[in-house]
């Protein structure tokens, strides 16, 4: 496979040279962003991941920095999900969806004072989308870039380094809450939330400068615990029924598609964009939805294509979006989108997979 050739158009991170000595295998490009694939294997770092405790550099999850007198108001037309109960100290999963009710991302939001916000953003040029709001709307705020870069603890064993490098109290912290925490005269945001399903912390490091002192320290004192750099790791997110954003879904489909209709709230989240659009679908539910997909034979390949799903009879039923091999559940694994007349658990159907047809099972719930 070809390599990823510099440019000032990809960017390095605050931890790439911390990377790049873990012994990093494969890259792709997220918000313009190197993000690692694997390190050693995506079945190594899976189980390992599941066992101990990774760092990963996660940099490319863009801050979006919003402060203002109308910051709020912005944020409530941004999503169909109801903010107003929103505190301070919380992070909430947001839909964020076009005027036809189409997913442009699928970010955290981060309240850091009632009239400032981060949006933790999935890869997309929501920034824009943002400005423009901004300026038709004629919204009172500041909207930029910060220099934000996100690195994510994830494991069983991540509480116990957390607490090694910031202390016992790092332990209170809640799901989807976040805590500030002293790091090199940095008074840095941590949020007990992360891209796997194994539990663990994000760090918000504010300031490139420090981004590779932190590093180090962490793996320092992460020796005894078995700690290794990782990434968002393919196995695990689709066992887990993590959506990546572009690949499961994109701006053709809605939240209620995706299985994201529950936040939604469009009886309360008045103004919101592409709150009309979605009445139909909350009324009477979409015409396709995301489901897991199980399906037979030998390993399947990584495949950067969507894989059709038919019925014996060769009608398209919609399609695989991401698909690999888990070991631990000794199946081929996959996230599709599937029309209503087949998305039922348990449903027979085929996939026509690169190397021909397969049988494959419909399933309501992921793997884990």
């Amino acid at each position: 496979m070809a390599s990823i050739v510099p440019s000032r158009r990809v960017r390095r991170t605050p931890f790439t040279d911390g990377v790049t000595a873990q012994g990093v295998k494969g890259y792709t490009v997220y918000n313009r962003m190197l993000l690692a694939t694997f390190f050693d294997s995506f079945h190594y770092d899976c189980a390992h991941l599941k066992e101990h405790v990774q760092v990963w550099d996660v940099s490319c999850e863009r801050q979006i920095a919003v402060r203002g007198p109308d910051a709020k108001s912005l944020m409530q037309v941004l999503t169909p999900r109801d903010l107003r109960r929103m505190v301070v100290g919380q992070c909430m999963y947001i839909p964020v969806v076009d005027e036809q009710g189409g997913m442009l991302n699928d970010p955290v939001l981060v309240k850091l004072a009632e009239d400032e916000y981060w949006i933790s953003i999935a890869d997309s040029d929501l920034l824009l989308w943002v400005k423009a709001i901004v300026q038709g709307y004629d919204f009172n705020v500041e909207v930029w870039e910060p220099d934000v870069s996100p690195l994510a603890i994830q494991g069983p064993k991540a509480d116990d380094l957390m607490a090694r490098v910031f202390g016992e109290e790092i332990r209170d912290v809640r799901f989807f809450r976040y805590g500030k925490f002293q790091y090199q005269n940095r008074e840095l945001v941590i949020a007990r939330s992360g891209y796997s399903k194994q539990g663990g912390f994000e760090i918000y490091v504010d300031g490139s400068d420090i981004g590779m002192p932190l590093w180090d320290e962490l793996f320092a004192a992460g020796e005894e615990f078995n700690v290794r750099a990782g990434c968002p790791n393919l196995i695990e997110r689709i066992e887990g029924g993590l959506l990546s954003y572009g690949n499961d879904m994109t701006s053709e489909n809605t939240p209620y598609e995706c299985g994201l209709g529950k936040f939604c709230n469009l009886e309360t989240a008045i103004g919101s964009i592409g709150r009309g659009a979605l009445l139909p679908q909350a009324l009477t539910g979409p015409s396709q939805m995301i489901r897991a997909i199980d399906i037979a034979g030998e390993a399947t390949p990584v495949s950067d294509q969507a894989w059709p799903i038919v019925t014996e009879g060769g009608n398209k039923i919609g399609q695989v979006t991401s698909v690999t091999r888990s070991f631990e559940f000794n199946t081929n694994v996959a996230i599709g989108m599937v029309d209503a007349s087949h998305w039922v658990d348990g449903t027979n159907v085929f996939v026509e997979a690169p190397d021909g047809r397969r049988e494959a099972v419909v399933k309501e719930k992921f793997w884990i």
